[in-house]
Formats: structure tokens, sequence, C-alpha cells
């Protein structure tokens, strides 16, 4: 169950919204990089000391991907530079974070700097950021003091029903597990293939690709993310120029090569980039050409990592 109070925590003053609730005022709808957003951060870590909160848990995390939801435009290291160490290795679904580090990460929100997920303690407490410096606090008690303290930083806390962005709003679209039946059916295709495609999804807008055998499944599945979103697809075609000449007249694929050296290198283009798509690719031992477009992904197999319990927690 959601937080029972949530409160919208914003800059701009009620007074000065339309009959639907439009803002109509003067506010800039970006952050300014100082005592604003250090106000929205007080007033976070305010509702998180009333509710004796110390450490969240990211949820869905995400980074700048090939398009890019931000306004301001991504920032080096989606934001995150100093947070994580290199490659991001902390930065999951389900890794939990002290306080000050959850308040930079709402920081880089507020900058659309590129970084996106959710907040949570359980059922106690979430902040959720949106669009133009929306931030929605939910607590499992009113939290009047932190409310007063908020007003007292110069910005609004208004009550709301449900944060628009509360996960209990959506329905996942991967619902299987990747557990040993998994697993199991991975191998039985690789009995009849020389080799598969592996997508592994482990943030939102972050993939890389793994060319698995039957001598290196078991080192591939050690080292993917925690609860990585897996996708299994046909094996590379080794007829590179074929795979060229097939790209659609328009619209956009996920290009997927492998180099001389062994490396996978993947790249989302459209019919004005192909020109450059060849130079890139120029010396690629095998390639292949994915959809982006949800409608038209047809995989071998999908499924999300769960956790060492066994319990499937990502919500893809």
């Amino acid at each position: 169950m959601p937080p029972s109070f949530v409160h919208r925590i914003t800059k701009y003053d009620p007074a000065d919204r339309d009959e639907h609730g439009h803002y109509t005022g003067a506010e800039q709808t970006l952050s300014d990089h100082g005592p604003v957003e250090a106000a929205y951060l007080a007033a976070i870590a305010a509702f998180a000391e009333a509710s004796g909160i110390d450490r969240l848990e990211i949820r869905e995390p995400a980074v700048t991907g090939h398009v890019h939801f931000g306004t301001q435009g991504p920032e080096g290291g989606h934001g995150l530079a100093g947070l994580f160490a290199p490659g991001l290795s902390g930065y999951h679904d389900g890794a939990e974070v002290s306080l000050p580090v959850a308040l930079e990460l709402v920081r880089a929100m507020l900058r659309d700097a590129g970084a996106w997920c959710r907040l949570e303690v359980g059922d106690v407490f979430t902040v959720h950021v949106g669009w133009d410096q929306y931030v929605y606090v939910g607590t499992d008690k009113p939290c009047a003091d932190a409310v007063a303290r908020t007003r007292e930083l110069g910005l609004f806390p208004e009550p709301m029903t449900a944060s628009p962005y509360a996960a209990e709003l959506e329905e996942p679209d991967v619902t299987e597990a990747a557990d040993e039946e998994f697993w199991a059916r991975v191998r039985s295709a690789l009995a009849s293939r020389k080799a598969l495609l592996l997508e592994e999804s482990y943030l939102r807008n972050a993939t890389r690709f793994h060319r698995l055998t039957r001598e290196n499944l078991d080192a591939v599945r050690t080292g993917l993310g925690p609860r990585a979103l897996l996708t299994v697809w046909p094996d590379l075609n080794s007829d590179v120029a074929a795979v060229l000449a097939a790209l659609p007249e328009e619209g956009s694929v996920e290009f997927v090569w492998e180099t001389r050296d062994g490396t996978i290198g993947h790249v989302v283009v459209d019919e004005t980039e192909y020109r450059e798509l060849n130079e890139l690719v120029a010396g690629a031992r095998a390639a292949c050409a994915l959809p982006v477009y949800v409608d038209e992904r047809h995989p071998l197999l999908c499924a999300a990592l769960p956790d060492s319990d066994g319990v499937l927690r990502a919500r893809w």
C-alpha cells in the first residue's frame, strides 16, 4: 500500500493557479541551482526526519537514453558523478542509499541532469520528482511540523490523494522471473544454435549486449546487474553487408555489432544516419538490427532477474 499522506511540494503559489489548476505566475520551471533548490532538499529532509527515515531504496532507476526526458540537457555522468562507483554499479533497482545520497539524487532530478528514480521506504515514505520542479512526498503520518517547515522555507506543500508517479498506478510489462527454468530454456535454445544474443537492461535506458554460447553462459550470468531485464534474441548475422542493406527506409532501429576484438557495440539510428553507421561498423564480424518500437519487438525470451531469495521485485 502507498503512504497515506501525500504532499505536492513546489515553489508555485497556489494563488497563481487558474480554475484548472494550471500555474500562471512568474516562477521559472527550471532549477535555480541555488536557494530554492536547497529549500526543496531541506523540505524533503524535514519530512524524512519526521518519519524517522535515514535510508531509502532506489526503485526503477533510469539514465539518459537516446531520447532525453529532461529539459535542461544531461550533465556528465547523468548527474550521478561522485555518488556511485565508476559504471554506476551501486545505482540499481533495490539499492539502499543514505538520506544525504538520496537528497543528491533529488538534486540531480530537479536539475534534469539525466537520472531519474523513485525513492521509497516501503509503505512508510516516498519521494517522487516530476516535471517542472514538482516534488511529491508520501508519509505514513501527517508530519505537521515538516509541513510547517516547508512553508517556512518559502515552498508550498499541498495535500494530494496520491502521487501521479506512484508505482501502484502502473502495471508491469514483464512478470516472468529469470529463474532456473528460464536459464534451462536458454540452454535448450543454445543446444540447437551456435550462439544467442542477450540484451541486458541493467537500468532504464542503459543496456549491455552479450553473445551467449554454451561455454560462456555461466560467466555471463554471474556478471549480470541486479534485477536486470533480460531479453534473448537470435544470434548476430555474420553477413554484415546484408544486415546493413536490409535496414528500413524510415524509422529507428537499434544496430548491434561485434567488433574484431569481440566486443559488442550498439547504437540507435534512423535512415538519416546510415552513412555514418556504415563507417562506424566497418570491419565488424557480425551484426543485427533490433526493433525499438514495443509492438515490433518479438524476442525469443524475456524475463527479469529475481532477488537472491527467488522473489521478483523488479518492476519493468
